[in-house]
């Protein structure tokens, strides 16, 4: 991330603005303390960002709000999708824990395959998804929440930031924190709990009425967003000299 030989060498125009682009968390992000005092914006999926560009959002309805919230009909439990496996995840060892006391059907590269190799055609016959992301930090939260579990009309199960995290960009009630519960056994039940009580189920879904999920485009939306700011902006001379102090707080 922070390798300067990739940075162009000739001399700078005076009010070029250089956009630092990230969408990895800080776990997976190295060598920022080379790139102190070099960029102008920083374009992110942290809130604090010159450009926020968050992996997803409800986006509210045009239409009349909906009475009713028509799901996909569902006969199984429980998916997870994960390419990058790694037992010293947060992940992973939560998984072991879990599938002790409920079915887990993992896909991804060294496991089932998807249905016509589509997410939402997979994870849409679950009730339930692991949107478990694979570092825990604020604003950290990806497709595997908005497109994974909401665009495929499951509940998604989180672990990443704190529940008032999360909160800042969707309803409470529309997701199920890991935090919430004392042990994996306790989620275990009250997953299979929801399972048998449609009524309960049916009301993490509330959200529907109001909102449909947006899942950002990479990088078409990235540059569009870059463009506008670079016109809006153009007569900024900021520079970003905390950057790594900014994106791993």
């Amino acid at each position: 991330m922070g390798n300067l030989s990739r940075l162009p060498r000739n001399p700078r125009p005076r009010r070029q603005k250089w956009i630092w682009m990230n969408f990895e968390s800080p776990t997976h992000t190295s060598g920022m303390e080379d790139l102190e005092g070099i960029f102008n914006w920083t374009m992110s999926y942290k809130v604090g960002s010159d450009i926020f560009m968050p992996y997803g959002y409800l986006q509210p309805r045009k239409a009349l709000r909906s009475s009713t919230v028509l799901l996909p009909h569902k006969k199984k439990l429980v998916a997870w999708v994960i390419s990058n496996w790694n037992e010293d995840h947060a992940r992973v060892v939560l998984y072991w824990r879990l599938r002790k006391y409920i079915p887990i059907d993992v896909y991804g590269r060294d496991a089932r395959e998807l249905v016509n190799n589509s997410m939402v055609q997979t994870v849409s016959q679950y009730k339930f998804y692991l949107a478990f992301e694979n570092s825990q930090h604020p604003d950290y939260i990806t497709e595997k929440l908005w497109r994974n579990a909401l665009g495929s009309s499951a509940v998604p199960v989180v672990l990443g930031p704190p529940r008032s995290n999360y909160e800042k960009f969707l309803p409470g009630d529309a997701f199920i924190h890991v935090d919430d519960f004392d042990s994996p056994k306790m989620l275990a039940a009250y997953l299979r709990f929801l399972a048998k009580t449609p009524q309960l189920y049916k009301r993490y879904f509330n959200w529907k009425r109001d909102y449909k999920v947006h899942v950002t485009t990479f990088w078409n939306e990235h540059y569009c967003a870059a463009c506008q700011a670079v016109r809006a902006g153009r007569y900024q001379t900021k520079v970003v000299s905390d950057l790594a102090l900014w994106f791993e707080s």
